[in-house]
C-alpha cells in the first residue's frame, strides 16, 4: 500500500484571529509552519459567512505553499466562481447551513444533482482534483462515481462521536469499512475526515484503502498545548502504514 496522506485543516487558525477582528494568528504562517513539519497538504473551509477563512486567507496560501492546497466549498455560484478564479490544486465539495456550527453530515447529492455534476465537470476542466464529502452510504459513493469525482471524502463524525463517547462503534465502523471497498473497487479516491482524534484516527488507519486523512479542529487544539509540531507528527505516526 502507497503512503497515507495527512491534510491539516487550519480554519480554526483563522477563528481565533477572528474573534478579536485581529491580524493574528496568521492562517499563512499555520499553513507553512504545517508544510514545515510534514503536512502533505492544506485544508480551508472558505465558508459563505467566511466566519473563519476569507478570500485574502486564499490568496496568500495559495501563493506561498508549496504543497497542494486543498479548498473546501459550498455548491454555489458565487464558490464556482472563486474556485474557478483561483484553481487550487483540490477541491472538496461539502454541504452547508448558515446556522451550523460545523458540518453535520455528508452531501445531499439528490439536491441540485445537476448542478453539482456541471460544477465537478468545470472544476475538473480547470484542473483540480475534485472530492465530494459524503456520508459512509453505498448509494452515495455509486452517485459520486456517476457525478464523475475524482475521490470521496467519508464523513466520520458519527464515528468519532462513539469513539469520543466510549460508545459502541462496530456498527458505524463496518459502514465505513464497506464505502472504502466500494469506492476503491469503483476506482475513488478514498479519504476521511471529520472530529478526528488521535484515538478514531487510529482506529481508521487501520483500515485498508483510505488514502489521506484530513485532519483540524482537535489537531488545532491540541497544539494549543503541546505546538502544531509535535501534534502534527504524532497523528503522521499514527496514520502511517
Amino acid at each position: 500500500m502507497g503512503k497515507i496522506r495527512l491534510g491539516v485543516n487550519i480554519d480554526h487558525v483563522a477563528t481565533v484571529r477572528n474573534a478579536r477582528g485581529e491580524i493574528y494568528p496568521s492562517p499563512l504562517r499555520a499553513s507553512l509552519l504545517a508544510q514545515k513539519e510534514g503536512a502533505d497538504s492544506i485544508t480551508i473551509h472558505l465558508r459563505e459567512d467566511r466566519r473563519h477563512i476569507n478570500e485574502s486567507d486564499l490568496k496568500k496560501i495559495k501563493s506561498r505553499l508549496k504543497i497542494p492546497l486543498n479548498l473546501e466549498i459550498a455548491a454555489t455560484k458565487e464558490m464556482q466562481k472563486i474556485a474557478l478564479k483561483n484553481k487550487p490544486p483540490f477541491i472538496c465539495i461539502v454541504p452547508e447551513k448558515r446556522q451550523e456550527i460545523t458540518t453535520e453530515g455528508g452531501l445531499n447529492l439528490k439536491f441540485k444533482t445537476k448542478f453539482i455534476k456541471k460544477l465537478i465537470h468545470k472544476l475538473k476542466k480547470n484542473n483540480s482534483r475534485v472530492s465530494l464529502f459524503v456520508e459512509p452510504s453505498l448509494k452515495d459513493i455509486k452517485m459520486s462515481k456517476d457525478l464523475k469525482a475524482d475521490c470521496v471524502e467519508i464523513h466520520t463524525g458519527r464515528f468519532c462521536n462513539f469513539v469520543n463517547k466510549k460508545k459502541n462503534y462496530k456498527k458505524e465502523l463496518i459502514r465505513i469499512k464497506k464505502a472504502i471497498a466500494l469506492g476503491n473497487k469503483l476506482g475513488l479516491e478514498v479519504h476521511a475526515g471529520h472530529g478526528l482524534t488521535y484515538k478514531s484516527a487510529k482506529i481508521l488507519s487501520k483500515v485498508p484503502g483510505i488514502k489521506e486523512f484530513n485532519i483540524g479542529h482537535f489537531l488545532i487544539g491540541e497544539s494549543i498545548f503541546v505546538g502544531l509540531r509535535k501534534t502534527i507528527k504524532e497523528f503522521k505516526k499514527i496514520i502511517k502504514q
